[in-house]
Formats: structure tokens, C-alpha cells, sequence
């Protein structure tokens, strides 16, 4: 298994049930009320959601690690910049930091 592998993607919109609807048809995803995506249809573990704030439209992916805050500080002091968190939800703990490009991504543990 790999070391730090991706293991969740988000997904960003102002409409989720129109937002669902483009996916479920499209790639034939299946989709559970809270708008989770079922991971024998996608791959991996992903939802859909709604701010309702920007950012409105986004896609991140989410990279398992074992520790978020030594993470952050890790990609801080390779050029990157924290985003969001460390943020504990009741499914775990993420944050998302931003790349010395730009890209934005995700931490999950």
C-alpha cells in the first residue's frame, strides 16, 4: 500500500442535487442522501458539497497522513502556505494547504 495515498475528493458547487444529477449521469456514480459518493462507483471515498461561501466551485483531493499539523508545518517550510486547519470533524481530522504553484490539496487523517 502506498505511504501517503489519496483517499477522498471533493467536490464543490452552489447546487448539489444539480450537481449529483451531472455525476450520477455521467459517470454513473451513485450517490447516498448526504450527497457521499459510493466508493465502488468512484474509486475512492468522495462527496459533493455547498459552502454556500466561496470557494463555490472546486475539486481537491484529500492525501492520508499521520500527523495534519506536522504536515502543514512540513509543507510550510518547503514553500508552501496553510489553508485551512487543522480541522476535527467527527470522521477524522483534515486541512487543506496550498503548493508553491498554487495547487490547492487536501490532508486527511
Amino acid at each position: 500500500m502506498a505511504k501517503h495515498p489519496v483517499v477522498h475528493f471533493e467536490i464543490g458547487c452552489r447546487e448539489l442535487a444539480k450537481t449529483r444529477d451531472f455525476y450520477a449521469q455521467l459517470f454513473d456514480w451513485q450517490f447516498n442522501d448526504t450527497f457521499q459518493v459510493a466508493e465502488d462507483s468512484a474509486g475512492i471515498s468522495g462527496h459533493l458539497t455547498s459552502l454556500g461561501h466561496e470557494p463555490f466551485n472546486y475539486t481537491i483531493f484529500y492525501v492520508q497522513v499521520e500527523d495534519v499539523a506536522g504536515t502543514i508545518a512540513k509543507a510550510v517550510s518547503l514553500g508552501g502556505k496553510k489553508l485551512v486547519g487543522p480541522i476535527a470533524i467527527p470522521a477524522g481530522t483534515f486541512a487543506w494547504i496550498r503548493d508553491p504553484e498554487g495547487n490547492v490539496m487536501g490532508l486527511w487523517k
